[in-house]
């Protein structure tokens, strides 16, 4: 568990829900799609009892769709073992308050089985393990997340039962940097910016992007732990905030033809025992060692760890020719045709896994990011020369083109079973199956209107 200060203290919530400032606490854990999952507590009653003892939640909540239906394959949970409790244990280091709802606090919960064990499979976990696994080797990461979204002016209601088509976006163009463009959106971004900061996030900027309607908020990069909690909370409370001020965003990878909404992941390494060094730093001032292995085992893990950057159907949409989104493995300098991107100097130095999309689980991506990079530490592994030019027209391996390809890469790799286990390797894999059989079940708009008629 961190050592920081949390951005609200038990002390500050005890006098705070004493006056009457703050009357609810959100108990919340990431699910596989990275959403948060939980429960509301009147607060006195959270202060007493759940935040010594914990809560209960269904173990269906690591075992479902994405729709949240049970389904089958699933070894932790099932209609067999009957669908009990795994229990949910505040991180106190995560309180904040919840500027967005009235009276509210939330806190992250880690979680584990009745006896204590943890429940390895849960995202927060998983990144747990790899963090652990890189601390043996000497070194944190320090973890800043770009997410990417459009903003519809119909409300969630209307975009549902307009089964999503026909939405209009708040701007009609690519507002890309453009500050007239933001401008028009402004109080929507300023609201959010402003009720992020006062939980306890630091918000850096906000720019418009290309698809219509779409831009990008981003914070401080922070300890990887802390940058996937903030990231949750972040994704929740847009969503919430968008559905109060009468409109809709999405966060998913492709929403149309367009510009899809990328997640690039920066990362960087610090040394424990030099406290504030950044080890990608060499004497020279040029990659380090280290640095130079860690993005080895990037390039050498990026196909089999594909999954957990681009965990649904959707997600391959973006991978084209020319997007800006990757399909070489490959990296450069400051190269935005390369999966991998090296960027920054000095203490700043970091490299930018660019595959991720705004529909990312980014506990799952950040631990794929660390898996990789300690498997290029042990064995060693020697970064080939970069890109210079335009990796779209070189000839570099591919990214998965599909999340059928992606799952196949992910179940068979030996890297991810010893870094991750078995376990972990079959609960994510199973995931991507019960989207694969859903989706080929499914019957498309695209399939009917090429079909109705004309064939």
């Amino acid at each position: 568990m961190s050592d920081r200060t949390a951005p609200l203290s038990v002390e500050e919530l005890r006098v705070l829900v004493a006056s009457g400032e703050i009357d609810t606490v959100v108990l919340a854990f990431p699910d596989m799609q990275g959403r948060l999952q939980g429960k509301r507590f009147a607060a006195p009653f959270f202060l007493d009892e759940v935040m010594e003892h914990g809560t209960e939640g269904c173990n269906y909540l690591l075992a479902v769709d994405t729709d949240m239906n049970t389904v089958d394959g699933f070894a932790m949970s099932s209609w067999d073992q009957g669908y009990g409790d795994f229990a949910l244990h505040p991180d106190v280091t995560t309180l904040r308050r919840v500027p967005w709802h009235p009276g509210t606090a939330m806190v992250v919960a880690d979680l584990a089985w009745e006896d204590g064990a943890p429940v390895v499979a849960a995202p927060r976990q998983v990144l747990r393990r790899q963090l652990e696994r890189l601390a043996g080797h000497g070194y944190t990461a320090h973890v800043g997340t770009e997410l990417e979204f459009i903003v519809f002016k119909d409300t969630y209601e209307q975009a549902w039962d307009r089964n999503y088509r026909d939405l209009t976006p708040a701007n009609q163009y690519n507002v890309d940097y453009s500050v007239l463009g933001t401008g028009r959106v402004e109080p929507l971004l300023r609201r959010i910016r402003n009720d992020m900061a006062a939980a306890g996030l630091i918000v850096e900027s906000a720019k418009g992007e290309c698809n219509p309607g779409q831009h990008e908020i981003v914070f401080r990069y922070d300890e990887a732990l802390v940058t996937c909690d903030q990231h949750a909370i972040y994704k929740t409370g847009a969503k919430e905030i968008a559905a109060q001020e009468g409109v809709s965003l999405t966060f998913m990878a492709k929403f149309n033809e367009r510009e899809g909404n990328s997640c690039h992941i920066h990362l960087s390494l610090q040394s424990i025992d030099e406290a504030g060094r950044n080890a990608m730093v060499g004497e020279d001032g040029d990659m380090s060692p280290v640095m130079r292995h860690f993005l080895a085992g990037q390039l050498a893990a990026l196909r089999d760890f594909s999954l957990l950057y681009a965990p649904n159907i959707n997600s391959y949409k973006r991978f084209q020719p020319g997007s800006f989104a990757p399909i070489a493995v490959a990296w450069g300098h400051d190269n935005r045709t390369c999966a991998l991107r090296v960027v920054g100097h000095g203490r700043s130095m970091r490299f930018e896994n660019r595959l991720p999309g705004g529909d990312v689980n980014p506990y799952l991506a950040v631990a794929g990011l660390i898996a990789a990079g300690i498997h290029g530490i042990e064995k060693g592994l020697e970064l080939p020369e970069p890109c210079e030019g335009n990796a779209y027209a070189a000839t570099y391996d591919h990214v998965p083109t599909t999340l059928r390809e992606a799952a196949e890469l992910w179940e068979r790799s030996e890297v991810a079973k010893v870094s991750f286990g078995e376990e972990v390797v079959a609960h994510y894999g199973n995931m991507a199956r019960v989207e694969l059989k859903a989706f080929d079940a499914a019957v498309t708009d695209w399939e009917l209107r090429r079909a109705f008629e004309r064939l």
